[in-house]
């Protein structure tokens, strides 16, 4: 067999030309497999790029307890999904640091809401912004339980709150369109993409058009063109979210697009210092 892209893979895992420390903010941080996925993804993207990842793991609450402080010091920041409401102002305040300290930031499902939740509240100025999943009673709900969408092959899917949590999340490989020009278009090569899924609640389209006034930028929709998939900072270096799961699609050969960005961007941030 013609092993030639392994010896590639282990040449550049042995020899790599730099190192960047990447935080994962997280509420499951005392089990490191919680996150075994991402922790492959970030290898990946460093075998891409000849580049050593060394993982922080921060626990979202203890960001909540002693301040962003404990950030300091890393080159990226990555935000998980994750279930309930317990740190889940310690993840946005997570973003918060990214975003105003210019660190390159990958939200991922939950992340993904967190980002736009610290954007809604402190850039488009609607205060006490939530997701619905945390405070039923939020005046600005900007993430929320949507009842029905229809699927790429036009069936129409619904849920509610009684339904099943299982069997009511968005799952599996999905088409995604991308915003041609966007950071994401440009890493992914293309205008349609496809990944994986496995959440509940989405972003609230009614209050969407308050926050993409103030700059954030849409940069991926569902395959029905009406779901926010992506989401990018156009004021920041690399600030980047997503609603689906691109680490479960990240190969040691290959990576992903979204992580060989991100580790990059790390790449950069730890020379400028």
């Amino acid at each position: 067999p013609n092993l030639a892209r392994w010896f590639d893979v282990q040449d550049r895992i042995e020899h790599a030309e730099g190192e960047v420390r990447v935080a994962i903010v997280g509420k499951y941080t005392q089990l490191e497999d919680a996150y075994k996925s991402l922790n492959e993804a970030l290898e990946h993207a460093g075998i891409k790029s000849r580049t050593k990842v060394k993982v922080r793991y921060l626990n979202s609450e203890d960001v909540e307890d002693k301040g962003t402080s404990i950030l300091e010091g890393v080159d990226a920041i990555l935000v998980p999904g994750g279930f309930g409401e317990r740190g889940v102002e310690g993840k946005i305040l997570a973003a918060q640091y990214a975003r105003e300290n210019k660190v390159p930031y990958l939200g991922i499902c939950l992340g993904m809401q967190v980002a736009l939740i610290e954007y809604a509240r402190n850039v488009a100025g609607l205060k006490g912004a939530h997701s619905s999943e945390f405070d039923a009673k939020s005046k600005y709900p900007v993430v929320g339980l949507i009842t029905e969408w229809i699927d790429e092959d036009g069936k129409l899917e619904t849920r509610s709150e009684d339904s099943d949590l299982g069997g009511t999340m968005r799952l599996g490989a999905q088409l995604c369109h991308l915003t041609e020009g966007s950071k994401v278009a440009e890493l992914y090569g293309s205008l349609e993409i496809y990944e994986r899924h496995r959440h509940r609640y989405e972003v609230n389209n009614t209050l969407l058009p308050k926050i993409t006034a103030k700059g954030l930028q849409v940069t991926g929709l569902s395959s029905d063109k009406k779901l926010v998939e992506i989401i990018e900072n156009p004021d920041h270096p690399w600030f980047v979210a997503a609603q689906f799961h691109p680490e479960f699609t990240s190969t040691p050969r290959d990576g992903h697009p979204l992580f060989a960005g991100f580790v990059k961007a790390a790449g950069e941030f730890n020379k400028a210092r």
